[in-house]
């Protein structure tokens, strides 16, 4: 029901300990703290100053990022400026989250009727015959101007299955429902899981992906992991043969493409429509 209707859901019991999910975000909010906070004061206090009218704040967004790739090859040991304790728990975090997204793809798979594994097997590229996994952590400082610049403008993500472990404090996601902007309750230990573009396409619009934001807030710093479990770069994409009718076969509702394609158009349009993406 929340795939069909929400493109989001909010998950406890999902296995990962409590303990470890503590670890992370203390570690993440000290290495903000250590590392990127001085970086990001000096870079927001200049961007405000050129960005003092909405037309030219409304391609920025308010957030410190760095992102760390699991598969098909890790590159965290790469990453400067990462403490062992930070690495170490991070490989152990993002290991519990990728059987995680496994689990659910397979659950997926179950209430759509299509064979178990059908969704993993999408995903693989023919060539590494793997998905592609990667973690996004942002920090959402206190912003000065929240009437002026996004925390992250409004978007669809483009992958597969996207898990989300977001301050327990402080809010500010929100999604798309009906033509209303909806809070992402933050809730403590959970995950917030959401659909990609992909998604969509292999259900042939049966589940959606759900246009989200981030607002920016004028107190607190909000943390924010996401993970991504996506196709393999040269994974080629197309609604799933069981779930598509004769007639809609015929008007081709949805295309066949290679992922890595499809990402090259994202690049240039995150921040629009994916209707004419997919065209």
């Amino acid at each position: 029901d929340a795939c069909e209707k929400w493109g989001f859901f909010e998950i406890l019991n999902h296995g990962i300990s409590t303990e470890l999910m503590d670890e992370v975000e203390k570690l993440t909010k000290d290495h903000y703290k250590r590392v990127r906070e001085q970086r990001f004061l000096e870079f927001a206090s200049k961007t405000l100053k050129d960005a003092q009218d909405v037309k030219a704040a409304e391609n920025l967004d308010w957030e410190s990022t760095f992102f760390v790739r699991h598969l098909p090859e890790s590159n965290i040991a790469e990453i400067p400026d990462l403490d062992e304790d930070y690495r170490r728990a991070m490989r152990q975090f993002t290991g519990e989250l990728e059987a995680l997204a496994e689990r659910l793809l397979d659950l997926l798979c179950e209430n759509l009727g299509l064979d178990r594994g059908y969704l993993a097997r999408a995903f693989a590229g023919p060539r590494t015959g793997a998905p592609t996994f990667g973690t996004k952590v942002s920090s959402y400082p206190p912003c000065p101007r929240p009437d002026l610049v996004s925390g992250l403008r409004a978007h669809t993500d483009a992958g597969g299955i996207i898990l989300l472990f977001q301050d327990d404090a402080l809010g500010g996601l929100q999604l798309l429902k009906d033509g209303a902007w909806v809070d992402v309750p933050p809730l403590r230990h959970s995950i917030v899981v959401n659909l990609g573009d992909q998604l969509e396409v292999i259900t042939n619009g049966r589940y959606k992906s759900v246009m989200h934001r981030v607002v920016a807030q004028p107190d607190g710093n909000r943390m924010s992991i996401a993970s991504f479990y996506n196709p393999g770069s040269d994974a080629v994409i197309f609604p799933a043969p069981a779930l598509v009718k004769a007639e809609e076969a015929a008007a081709g509702a949805y295309p066949r493409f290679v992922f890595e394609d499809y990402m090259k158009q994202y690049v240039r349009h995150k921040f629009e429509a994916k209707e004419p993406r997919f065209e």
